[in-house]
């Protein structure tokens, strides 16, 4: 099988669909991978039927895995093998109903604490105070800050789309310092001896170690702290719609997930308890 043909022609679909890099480089990764898995017996795509299509979905090591790959390659036989009725009978698995661990304010604040490094103090504050997923954060540029009207414009983010964010008063002076000591040019971060981007990877990293040096208990990951950040939106009141347009949400559904997390509306329930002498 000619894997390489079918990944550019896929590649190609999807610029023409307007569909971002990153999503385009998560897509083509999986088909490739389902492309090799069946390289020894099928000559072409349209070889591989739909038992043996459900097989390499059930391989998957999560129910997110497999909708990622069904996703991937409804688009690639949709778009480039020209087979859509491949998958009139793959539906999407249930998702799972799990809600993320959030961490509270006060444990929030003990990261911020510990942390004395300029440079981590600044990724900590972007992506708590306006819940930036890891790749908006290493893409912002300084143009991207407008101090005249006191937003953030996210550029092509997931989905690729466009979005603005509230730029909070507190970031300007710690930018303004880290700008006088870092000079970074285009992007707000920028790498290891001044290379031009930052990575995912390192912010991970200064998110995991500013966790532990705070002792905290719980795990703690990049995309924690954007679910941190609307979660105590909602329980300061903040209007979920609004917090779904600052999340870059298409479906309010979504972010409905963080009516669900928050505390403030658990701890206000009174338990049928109460009303027993112990």
């Amino acid at each position: 099988m000619n894997i390489g043909k079918y990944i550019q022609l896929y590649s190609e679909d999807l610029r023409l669909k307007n569909y971002a890099e990153s999503s385009i480089s998560n897509y083509v990764s999986q088909v490739k991978c389902f492309l090799e898995y069946f390289s020894d017996v099928a000559t072409k795509p349209s070889e591989i039927n739909e038992r043996q299509i459900k097989q390499w979905l059930l391989s998957a090591n999560s129910i997110n895995g497999r909708r990622h790959r069904l996703s991937a390659l409804k688009l690639f036989y949709l778009l480039t093998g020209k087979q859509p009725l491949k998958f009139k009978y793959i539906e999407y698995p249930r998702s799972d109903k799990k809600l993320p661990i959030v961490l509270s304010v006060e444990e929030i604040q003990k990261m911020f604490t510990v942390c004395e490094n300029l440079k981590h103090k600044v990724i900590l504050s972007l992506l708590y105070s306006c819940g930036l997923r890891v790749s908006e954060l290493i893409n912002l540029k300084w143009d991207n800050i407008d101090r005249s009207r006191m937003i953030i414009n996210i550029i092509a983010a997931k989905g690729n789309k466009d979005r603005q964010v509230m730029l909070s008063s507190k970031l300007i002076p710690l930018l303004e310092k880290y700008w006088d000591e870092y000079r970074s040019k285009v992007y707000v971060l920028n790498g290891w001896k001044n290379e031009l981007q930052y990575t995912d990877r390192s912010v991970g990293q200064v998110v995991k170690q500013l966790a532990s040096k705070a002792g905290l208990n719980k795990r703690v990951y990049t995309h924690l702290l954007r679910h941190c950040s609307f979660t105590h939106m909602v329980e300061a009141g903040c209007d979920i719609n609004l917090i779904q347009r600052l999340a870059g949400h298409s479906n309010v559904k979504t972010t409905n997930i963080y009516l669900h997390t928050s505390h403030n509306l658990i701890s206000r329930i009174q338990s049928p308890l109460n009303s027993i002498n112990l």
